[in-house]
């Protein structure tokens, strides 16, 4: 019984007894009302007794009346009567069938009868064909239809390894032609076993008509257009055993035709679709026979040479909301070719602001004309056109919505300007207007904040203020956003303050027209007053800049002149400005290319920078003379040894009008004891009389220098015992081969290259060069005798003798000094009293006590003394040791 019931049902004995009591009276009913689970195994599916399994028999006793359920929808099971039918299970596998009893009288239960349905692989055909062009031929299939058909959860092998099976379905152009074997097999189940039917598998040829391709032609290679086409050419792969047809060029003779005259095709029928047929009939009669179609389609080409493109129409900013636009394609030149009318394709682009925007549009070509505007959204919509800017619309092709692309049409430059024109705006602009002096036009100027277009406008103004005038019109030129205009002086010729107000503004090219707010103040004022001007001016050299001086000038204090000179020099319309002081000011001529003599100044017009205004100048004339210049000096270069220490003096030319300089622009004479040095240096001449100079002479001074002798690294150092002279030094220094020693740098005595070198001496050597006769600079060494290479031990004597017969009459340590120059010496006598203390600069003891005074008579006895050794370098101990003193 169902366990989960049982489990419902589960409750206390005493409650169990009670429902007893209650529910059923004197009833007694079975637990077991639907019977009890069983199993079945149905192997032998094609057995007709499995078409009618009755699994009532198989609950035992149970209560009728039940409902079955089919749990895994197998649907070979009869619900209604419990009856199952195996050979409608579609596949092999293990199902479940439960029946339930709930007749409300107190049996509710269930039992399950599990059936496991064994594997059938079904009845193959004898004789299966397919033919080979048949890519997924079902296996199925190759089964007698007269038998019960095979489950379907089965899986098919490929016998022959022909790769050409996918699940039950076989490429028979992949697997070949012949005979093939494939086994359908159904695996085992529980006790049921595994399945199998082979079934055989025979592919025909199919016959092959070929890939067919189009030929797409253009008018335009109608030369090149062949008479004899072979139609095969427009198939690949096909049998040669097939019959061409066609059907309406009337080219082909016979059925064993295949060539096509295709000039005459577009001679005698014009541009068209031919459309030809090729059929290849089956050598078996498994495959049927097959059919491809060719086509050769003759395009025309189009001309639109000479046709005109139209986009209406120009606007002002203000219309861009609602301007509507039309655009006209007309074939003007129509003898070389009328365009069919019809639906083309008209692919344009629109050129503006930076951006390019393409689209294309489908219009109907009528009587050479093509239209296409705003009425259709999608076409010239006023969106392409935003804002305000030159916009060029462009055709780049027109195509017949039939065309298939075989003709590259003839478009040429078809393109039109479309301008969205700006509606003058001057309102943020600035007015310039320089005041002006009574009796002149008044110069207006507007710039800045436009947004004026070059090109010309009209202006509607006013005037106000000292002088008034109303409804006054002109038309001035806007270049790079700049313009100007002028105020008649008829109108403005009272002095004081005036205001220009500019009321219209239209840009008289696009007709756009704006109003304005804009005005401007400005000044009229009067002329300078030069009637007491007076002008001074000196005689000057030649080259000389020439000085003026102007007077009675009054008030003024920024001016501007214009001077014309005359006399030995015509210069003429010179102009200066100038700040006066008092009434005062002055200028400089330039006068470097102005002629010897007597020239004349005269100041032609004067203008007050102050307020601009100018006047001519009657009373303005000086006469002035430009002096010559001296010569220039003749002079030479010359060369000195450094060591000479020549001056100014030895310079020539020398004298009281000469002066020199050691540059070109140097405005300080040199003195005549300056020491010389390498370099150019200039002279002039100055006239006593007039002051006038001449220009500077050059004179290059060479200053010979012999490149003092270099020590090499390390070339001081010598060892004391190597008994080093004046030659170890030399060559251990680099030289040009004429090296001297002395003993000082200047007055000093030649030392010879035999002479043993002095430790800590100071040696100064010279180069003399053969080529410039001169001595080099000193190079001084100051010599070290203590570069020795150590060694383990000294000859340390072991006793002396100072008794006077000059034969070891001293104790001294031989050669010490040389490697250790730093070490001491100490001696003591037997009490430790120290006899002596020596270093290289006292080397020797000569056996008295007469630096610690021990004794009576100076004299140190006969005897033992005791030496330390300090060596002092490194990290060298110091040495002890005895010797013996004998007189």
């Amino acid at each position: 019984m169902d366990l989960k019931l049982l489990f419902k049902l589960k409750v206390s004995y005493s409650y169990f007894i009670l429902l007893i009591v209650l529910l059923f009276s004197s009833t007694i009913i079975s637990a077991q009302c639907a019977g009890n689970d069983n199993n079945l195994t149905v192997c032998n599916i094609t057995d007709s007794s499995n078409k009618f399994i009755d699994l009532n028999s198989f609950l035992g006793s149970h209560t009728v009346g039940g409902i079955w359920k089919d749990n895994l929808f197998s649907q070979g099971l009869n619900i209604s009567t419990g009856i199952l039918d195996a050979q409608k299970i579609r596949k092999s596998g293990v199902y479940t069938y439960t029946y339930t009893v709930d007749n409300g009288l107190g049996c509710k239960d269930s039992s399950i009868i599990t059936v496991t349905i064994g594997g059938y692989s079904g009845v193959p055909s004898p004789n299966i064909s397919a033919c080979s062009d048949d890519v997924s031929f079902n296996l199925f299939q190759a089964f007698n239809g007269n038998f019960l058909s095979p489950q379907s959860n089965g899986v098919w092998t490929d016998d022959d390894g022909t790769g050409a099976l996918n699940n039950n379905l076989l490429d028979a152009k992949k697997a070949g032609l012949g005979t093939h074997s494939f086994t359908y097999t159904v695996p085992a189940i529980g006790s049921c076993p595994a399945q199998s039917s082979t079934v055989n598998v025979t592919v025909f040829r199919a016959p092959e008509p070929g890939t067919p391709s189009t030929l797409l032609l253009c008018s335009s290679d109608k030369a090149t257009f062949s008479t004899n086409y072979d139609l095969n050419d427009l198939l690949s792969g096909e049998d040669t055993n097939g019959i061409w047809t066609e059907a309406s060029s009337n080219e082909l003779s016979d059925l064993s035709d295949s060539s096509v005259d295709i000039k005459n095709i577009y001679n005698t029928l014009g541009a068209g679709v031919y459309s030809f047929t090729y059929t290849v009939s089956s050598t078996n009669p498994i495959c049927s026979e097959k059919k491809s179609n060719v086509r050769i389609i003759i395009e025309e080409q189009l001309d639109f040479t000479g046709a005109s493109l139209v986009v209406n129409s120009d606007i002002c900013e203000n219309e861009i909301s609602t301007a509507k636009y039309r655009v006209v394609l007309t074939q003007v030149n129509q003898l070389s070719q009328n365009i069919p009318n019809g639906s083309y394709l008209v692919k344009y682009e629109i050129a503006g602001l930076g951006l390019t925007l393409t689209n294309s549009v489908i219009a109907n070509f009528n009587s050479g004309v093509l239209v296409f505007d705003v009425k259709d959204p999608t076409n010239i919509n006023r969106i392409f056109f935003p804002e305000v800017g030159t916009y060029t619309l462009s055709i780049k092709d027109i195509t017949s919505v039939t065309s298939l692309g075989a003709c590259t049409n003839i478009i040429g430059d078809l393109s039109d300007i479309l301008n969205v024109n700006p509606l003058p705006k001057i309102n943020g602009a600035i007015l310039n207007i320089v005041d002006v002096c009574k009796g002149s036009d008044a110069i207006v100027e507007i710039s800045g904040n436009t947004n004026l277009t070059d090109g010309n406008y009209s202006i509607d103004y006013n005037l106000s203020g000292n002088n008034s005038a109303t409804s006054q019109q002109l038309t001035f030129n806007v270049t790079n956003g700049m313009g100007s205009f002028s105020i008649p002086s008829a109108l403005i010729p009272s002095i004081g303050n005036t205001t220009i107000s500019i009321v219209k503004i239209t840009n008289i090219t696009t007709g756009c027209t704006n109003t304005s707010n804009l005005a401007k103040v400005f000044i009229v004022k009067t002329l300078p007053n030069v009637a007491n001007l007076a002008v001074e001016i000196k005689d000057v050299c030649q080259g000389e800049p020439i000085l003026v001086s102007l007077s009675g000038l009054g008030n003024l204090t920024d001016i501007t002149i214009n001077y014309d000179l005359s006399g030995s020099n015509t210069v003429l319309n010179q102009i200066i400005t100038l700040a006066v002081t008092s009434g005062k000011t002055s200028f400089t001529i330039p006068s470097t290319s102005l002629n010897i003599g007597t020239t004349t100044i005269e100041i032609t017009y004067l203008t007050d920078n102050t307020n601009g205004c100018g006047t001519t100048v009657a009373n303005g004339k000086k006469s002035f003379t430009i002096n010559i210049l001296p010569s220039l000096p003749i002079t030479n270069n010359f060369k000195f040894c450094k060591n000479d220490k020549k001056t100014i003096a030895d310079l020539v030319p020398n004298g009281t009008q000469y002066q020199w300089f050691d540059s070109v622009s140097s405005t300080m004479v040199l003195n005549a004891g300056t020491l010389l040095v390498s370099r150019t240096y200039y002279v002039k001449e100055v006239n006593l009389t007039t002051g006038c100079e001449s220009s500077r002479a050059a004179a290059i001074v060479e200053i010979n220098e012999t490149q003092a002798p270099v020590l090499n690294q390390g070339g001081e150092s010598f060892c004391g015992l190597d008994n080093p002279t004046i030659q170890n030094l030399t060559d251990k220094t680099t030289t040009n081969g004429n090296l001297t020693w002395y003993d000082a740098a200047e007055n000093g005595n030649l030392i010879t290259s035999t002479d043993l070198l002095i430790d800590g001496f100071t040696y100064y050597g010279f180069d003399y060069s053969n080529d410039t006769s001169c001595y080099s600079d000193a190079l001084a060494v100051t010599v070290s005798l203590s570069n020795c290479d150590e060694t383990p031990d000294f000859f340390i004597p072991d006793g002396f003798s100072p008794n006077g017969d000059a034969i070891n009459d001293t104790f001294k340590i031989t050669g010490i000094e040389f490697i250790y120059p730093n070490y001491s010496l100490e001696i003591y006598n037997r009490y430790g009293n120290l006899m002596f203390k020596g270093n290289k600069n006292k080397p020797e003891w000569d056996g008295k006590n007469s630096d610690y005074k021990i004794g009576i008579d100076g004299f140190a006895p006969n005897g033992v003394y005791f030496y330390i050794i300090n060596y002092n370098k490194g990290n060298k101990a110091s040495k002890q040791g005895k010797l013996y003193l004998s007189r």
